[in-house]
């Protein structure tokens, strides 16, 4: 499933015209990277401009283009690796759940770690902030609810193994798809109200996963 959602993306979107495959084309790309996402952070994605992506990354702009054709492909990279990082850290928390404290216990700190990534990563605000008017982002943080939905309904069937497994998927899928939303209205009001947000949707969607 996820094979045939990445292919469709790859269609929509304009991804990077080649992978590096030798060192220093790896240590070139991570310097586009590294360079974009530092001028998205000072002026937001919208204004960047490859120009100034290659000139502070120091390369040339056919080198830059080489590996991203255009702005589009550099914010999927940017957007990718958050998400491969995000999913690498839910599935090592959540891997060895075995009670509902401890569920409580993982996922309230997966919250509070994925909130703190929102405050203090701009290029995380950014991007995700854009999601709803980018369709082939939107297919990206699907993916990724579905995927880390997953991670949770393995902990679910350990906890509840009479539970209907669809419910528990579409409860899963619900609480990281919601999670996503609170996050970005939590980043678009005044800290302490954000974090009455955060906390309430601790709340919520902890009663719906461990109570059923």
């Amino acid at each position: 499933m996820q094979g045939r959602v990445a292919a469709k993306l790859d269609q929509e979107i304009a991804m990077p015209r080649r992978a590096p495959t030798q060192q220093r084309s790896r240590e070139r790309v991570e310097r586009m990277l590294a360079a974009a996402a530092a001028l998205i952070a000072e002026q937001g994605s919208d204004a960047m401009r490859m120009g100034e992506v290659a000139e502070r990354a120091g390369v040339s702009i056919g080198s830059l283009y080489q590996f991203f054709p255009d702005k589009r492909a550099i914010v999927w990279a940017l957007a990718e690796r958050y998400t491969a990082e995000s999913q690498a850290c839910i599935s090592a928390a959540l891997k060895d759940v075995s009670d509902a404290e401890g569920l409580k216990r993982a996922f309230s700190e997966l919250v509070d770690i994925y909130y703190g990534m929102f405050l203090a990563e701009p290029v995380m605000r950014d991007i995700w902030s854009g999601t709803q008017a980018d369709k082939a982002l939107r297919e990206l943080e699907l993916a990724d609810s579905r995927a880390n939905a997953r991670f949770l309904v393995a902990v679910l069937k350990r906890l509840r193994p009479g539970t209907d497994t669809v419910a528990m998927e579409t409860a899963a899928l619900l609480v990281w798809q919601m999670g996503e939303a609170v996050m970005r209205l939590a980043i678009s009001v005044d800290r302490e109200e954000g974090d009455r947000l955060v906390a309430a949707y601790k709340r919520m969607a902890l009663r719906e996963l461990v109570e059923g």
